[in-house]
């Protein structure tokens, strides 16, 4: 229904106004229907599902679940830039048919992928797989490396610069405490200004292969 606004006439007593019935006729039509929208057309109540706050409907917190959202209803189109965010998503909620073929950019994947992050030198160097995809460094003397936050399957590179000394950049650990690291081939080598490029696979906890090569 509409709403029903009560005639007033275009004066005061013009006598050209809806009728005292008429009028609160309106009046109970238009009560009724916000009665019927929230409550059970006698009594008012908001559902679980929304609260009102500063005086607008809202949704509640955890309100819209999977069972209430029609599948394809939710487009890029209507969702603000970072609205969605690992605590409004359970787990079990994203699977692969819920995502497009080809609908996860380079922009939007975590930056530990598509960033690289200068190590701080030292005698230990720590790694962290979650801050970055390729770290540099140019050592200030012999490096231990040790890998923070190790991702099964995931691989990352370092780019070494020589620091021109005798350095060594060839031992490591995971956590603070020995692992198995795997070298595949090559050697660091600290001569100035030479790079030396690592990459390291994370197969297991601890356990890692590697490999260095430098420029041909």
């Amino acid at each position: 229904m509409a709403k029903q606004t009560i005639g007033i006439g275009t004066t005061a007593n013009d006598g050209t106004g809806d009728s005292i019935r008429v009028s609160f006729d309106k009046v109970n039509d238009n009560t009724n229907e916000v009665y019927t929208l929230f409550g059970d057309g006698s009594t008012l109540a908001i559902s679980g599902d929304a609260t009102v706050s500063a005086g607008a409907l809202t949704i509640a917190n955890d309100a819209i679940t999977t069972v209430k959202v029609l599948d394809d209803n939710i487009t890029t189109a209507k969702l603000v830039d970072n609205a969605i965010t690992t605590a409004k998503i359970t787990d079990a909620n994203v699977t692969a048919a819920k995502i497009a073929d080809d609908s996860i950019s380079f922009e939007k994947v975590d930056a530990e992928f598509t960033t690289a992050s200068a190590l701080t030198a030292g005698a230990t160097v720590n790694v962290d797989f979650d801050a970055a995809q390729v770290f540099t460094l140019t050592p200030n003397a012999s490096t231990t490396f040790n890998i923070t936050n190790p991702k099964i399957g995931v691989t990352k590179t370092m780019v070494v610069t020589g620091a021109g000394s005798s350095y060594t950049a060839n031992t490591w650990t995971v956590g603070g405490v020995s692992g198995t690291f795997n070298k595949i081939s090559g050697d660091y080598d600290d001569t100035a200004s030479t790079k030396n490029l690592y990459q390291i696979t994370c197969v297991s906890a601890t356990e890692f292969w590697y490999s260095i090569s430098q420029i041909g």
